[in-house]
């Protein structure tokens, strides 16, 4: 099958859900700037934007053939602006022209092995992007909310768990620095300018649509789904909080209405499911709903600078927001699995 014949298969399939929860007006005609649209949350965030109504414009640096948004045919229904997030001049534009409105800004270099293999790169995008966007919608009159995205990374190591809001920041290596340095930037933006801006700190993201093989989701399931034992890089004890990417849409959504209240800008967010597990555990429960429940895993215990254990304290999103997950890990995995197995099931005819 022609790629572009498989893309239009997958983009026409029906059994992955866009965004499963009830959506208000409040979207319907607001201009909406999302960086990073064509990565794997990007990609969910703008078609549940697309589908709520919204006006999106879409920020993209490189051409992702694969992307799930480009899959699903929803960039043809987005505005699309060629350009990198470092661009002042680029960033300026975009807000001006299009009187952009809200601002989720999710464009970041997000993988850990590249980040501690060549850090500059993550710095510049990641950091110096967070700044360039700031200063940017600082001097755009019709901003009145921005989103920007950290990581439950930025908290670093602490012997207490789960992170709650008021943790310090303790991130040393190079990704999770990153996302401190992004999150103090944002902080001297809202406390020096007033700019209308919340924190999100999500916990391990999870769903169709992450192509980063590396990853121990996408990996396990390509693996179990063509039948291989999966391999865990770490020795498996890591622990970690893992939420369905539905979830996080929903988490992103339910902040930005919220931005007005003086108990939420200026604020960060914890988004996690409350229920940590260990990387084994995952890889187990992935093989027992797949259909090849006799696999085992290998285990390579090679990972470097990984934090040991890393959840959340969500309970500051459920009280303010009134946010919470709907999906257990079952159900998440089993919507992605669906996914995965479509998604492969048309690149392998390529």
């Amino acid at each position: 099958m022609a790629p572009e014949r498989a893309l239009e298969s997958m983009a026409v399939n029906k059994q992955m859900p866009h965004f499963p929860f009830p959506m208000s007006d409040f979207w319907a005609d607001r201009p909406v700037l999302v960086t990073g649209c064509c990565g794997f949350l990007g990609s969910w965030l703008t078609i549940a934007l697309v589908d709520a109504g919204a006006s999106v414009v879409g920020l993209v640096r490189d051409e992702v053939p694969f992307s799930h948004l480009r899959r699903s045919g929803y960039i043809k229904r987005i505005s699309v602006v060629r350009g990198d997030v470092t661009d002042y001049a680029c960033m300026e534009r975009v807000l001006n022209e299009y009187e952009i409105d809200t601002v989720f800004h999710l464009a970041a270099q997000t993988i850990v092995t590249i980040a501690n293999r060549a850090p500059l790169s993550t710095f510049d995008t990641n950091i110096r992007g967070t700044w360039t966007l700031l200063e940017a919608a600082r001097h755009a009159p019709k901003v009145s909310r921005l989103l920007i995205a950290s990581s439950d990374k930025a908290y670093g190591v602490h012997e207490r768990l789960p992170y709650t809001e008021d943790a310090p920041l303790r991130a040393c290596y190079p990704y999770d620095v990153s996302k401190s340095c992004a999150e103090l930037i944002a902080h001297a933006y809202y406390a020096t300018y007033g700019l209308p801006l919340a924190i999100t700190r999500c916990a391990n993201l999870y769903g169709g649509g992450d192509l980063n093989w590396s990853r121990v989701f996408p990996g396990t399931i390509r693996s179990v789904i063509l039948g291989e034992r999966p391999v865990i890089r770490s020795d498996g004890t890591m622990i970690r909080d893992y939420l369905y990417v539905q979830d996080a849409v929903q988490a992103y959504l339910t902040l930005a209405t919220h931005l007005e209240r003086p108990e939420v800008r200026g604020e960060a967010f914890n988004f996690g499911t409350d229920d940590p597990k260990s990387v084994l555990e995952i890889v187990q429960t992935i093989i027992a709903v797949s259909d090849h429940p006799e696999l085992e895993p290998i285990v390579l215990g090679e990972a470097r600078n990984e934090i040991p254990a890393q959840y959340l304290d969500s309970s500051k999103a459920r009280r303010i927001l009134g946010w919470q997950p709907r999906y257990t890990l079952e159900e998440g995995l089993r919507e992605a699995m669906s996914w995965y197995r479509e998604f492969l099931g048309c690149t392998r005819e390529f």
